[in-house]
């Protein structure tokens, strides 16, 4: 990853990989969302069920269209908090270490500026990632409908009716989640693409790429599905108080698996989009940088 060009040519590539990787695998996300919001008396009454049952359902009784609902804050958010996340990264990164061109810099110090440029990036992209949720949320078997008719729409409803301050709903678990999940990604993919680079046969290519997208995935979702869960619930549904209740109220009704449900959705969803982004990335820097 380049540091030395400018920051709107980082900019602008990152946020080129990670819209990209939205557009790919937004249906699992989609999916993704409605098992975290699923509560567990409407999943023992016949919920959707696993990621491949959730979006045949969705796609049977919404239409297949409705796996892509929040494609377009998806990518207003890709495009501000994917961007800035990313293309932050190595900036933030030369910061903590003083400028020096290490060849071996600290996994603290990677950890330390994922976790800076996450907060940064989500306190900018907290609305569009509000919007997002509450578009793919809103399916003909959720509790609470809302029935947005767009992403314009649904920013203005949310103003109008609940003030401009409700578009940073969930902003704490938000926080924390992409705070972690940024950790876990950039941090990860850099370390893991840093070890595998010194091991025999293992050179600067597609393959190694891959891998540390893989292994990143896998680190975030592990380590970030707790909060992601939370951040999916408060924003979906607006009657917790505050991030300590959601979390009080998520245990108490639906116990602590609730805090990995859609797991796997989480992990094929994440897993795929660090795969697909990393590699996205990694070209087009190659290409434009």
């Amino acid at each position: 990853m380049a540091a030395t060009s400018s920051f709107a040519a980082i900019y602008f590539t990152s946020a080129l990989a990670a819209c990209f990787a939205e557009v790919c695998t937004i249906p699992l996300d989609t999916a993704k969302v409605r098992l975290q919001l699923q509560k567990k008396a409407a999943a023992v009454a016949g919920g959707a069920g696993g990621m491949l049952a959730t979006i045949v359902c969705i796609a049977r009784e919404e239409g297949v269209a409705a796996l892509w609902k929040g494609i377009i804050p998806g990518l207003h958010r890709q495009f501000l908090y994917g961007g800035l996340r990313i293309g932050l990264y190595e900036p933030v990164k030369a910061f903590f270490i003083g400028g020096t061109a290490a060849s071996d810099i600290s996994l603290f110090s990677k950890i330390l500026a994922a976790l800076t440029t996450g907060v940064i990036a989500i306190v900018v992209a907290n609305p569009t990632d509000l919007v997002k949720v509450r578009l793919q949320a809103d399916g003909k078997d959720t509790t609470i409908k809302r029935h947005y008719s767009g992403a314009l729409n649904a920013y203005a409803t949310i103003i109008r009716q609940e003030g401009i301050g409700a578009l940073w709903t969930g902003l704490g678990p938000n926080i924390a989640r992409n705070a972690i999940i940024n950790a876990a990604e950039l941090a990860s993919y850099d370390q893991f693409k840093q070890i595998f680079l010194k091991l025999p046969g293992f050179t600067d290519n597609v393959f190694t790429h891959l891998l540390a997208g893989l292994g990143a995935g896998f680190l975030a979702v592990c380590i970030g599905s707790p909060v992601d869960v939370v951040k999916s619930r408060m924003m979906g549904d607006s009657t917790y108080r505050s991030t300590l209740d959601c979390f009080v109220k998520t245990i108490k009704n639906d116990g602590i698996p609730a805090f990995y449900k859609g797991f796997f959705a989480n992990f094929c969803r994440i897993g795929s989009w660090n795969v697909i982004m990393f590699l996205t990335l990694e070209q087009v820097r190659r290409l434009f940088l």
